[in-house]
């Protein structure tokens, strides 16, 4: 038997977040869903997996205008792919002060984000000679896989991106940057900070890497590598296949 696992996210405001916590765990469990899900007042964050058919019903509910969150969630990033074996042991649904941390007061993408840029369109803009890219994701997971010539801030978390910025990057310098993340949350979030702090040509990939590695063929691809995500299946190559990680890890608790 086959899961379904869906990978959602959009900034949005969210201020009565913590009154959603209980019924969005309510139909979740009542769906045989399993994952982790990030509620702030900037968003919602979350993988899970279940049958294909309660995981559609779970989307519909989220996006619905009569259901749950009203209808605030109508932009939401979304990417499906399977599993062999259901990728999480129980569900979660946690409260936090940010879906993805950076703890800079200034950074806010439901005011500003940089410019999205499709899957299809990412190969042109990383070759040109005048743009700088960026992955931002953590050390370990860079070494798994990356784009060719992007640069590894060298970070153990997220939050540590500020200070990759500060040692680094220069808006007087560097005036066209390109980014990306997993799934595109991380990356969103840096085009926000990096606007706040005074650079003007910021791109991120939408959708992330996985996006990429579902739409862009193998052979016209400039990933190299796998692509660490965080669950059980461990990496995912292009057309997004699993390939498990050779040691189990509790990395399943972390989130983009």
């Amino acid at each position: 038997m086959n899961f379904t696992v869906a990978a959602f996210y959009q900034f949005v405001r969210l201020p009565d977040f913590r009154e959603l916590r209980t019924p969005l765990c309510d139909r979740c469990a009542n769906l045989g869903i399993k994952g982790s899900v990030l509620l702030a007042s900037e968003g919602i964050n979350g993988t899970v997996a279940g049958e294909r058919d309660a995981i559609d019903n779970l989307i519909k509910q989220l996006r619905d205008r009569d259901a749950l969150f009203a209808g605030r969630l109508n932009n939401l990033e979304l990417k499906f792919s399977t599993a062999a074996e259901m990728p999480f042991q129980r569900l979660k649904v946690r409260l936090k002060k940010e879906i993805v941390t950076l703890g800079d007061p200034d950074t806010d993408p439901n005011r500003q984000v940089g410019t999205y840029v499709d899957a299809a369109d990412w190969n042109d803009l990383i070759a040109a000679d005048d743009t700088l890219l960026i992955d931002t994701r953590n050390q370990f997971e860079v070494e798994m896989g990356t784009f060719d010539g992007a640069i590894d801030p060298e970070i153990r978390s997220f939050g540590q991106f500020k200070e990759f910025v500060a040692r680094q990057l220069d808006p007087d310098k560097h005036r066209k940057i390109a980014m990306f993340c997993t799934g595109g949350i991380r990356c969103e979030k840096a085009s926000s900070y990096l606007l706040a702090h005074g650079f003007e040509q910021v791109f991120h990939l939408k959708g992330g890497i996985l996006k990429y590695l579902e739409s862009v063929p193998e052979s016209d691809s400039r990933w190299k590598g796998e692509c660490f995500v965080f669950d059980e299946r461990g990496a995912l190559g292009h057309n997004l296949v699993e390939r498990p990680r050779s040691a189990s890890s509790e990395d399943t608790d972390r989130h983009e």
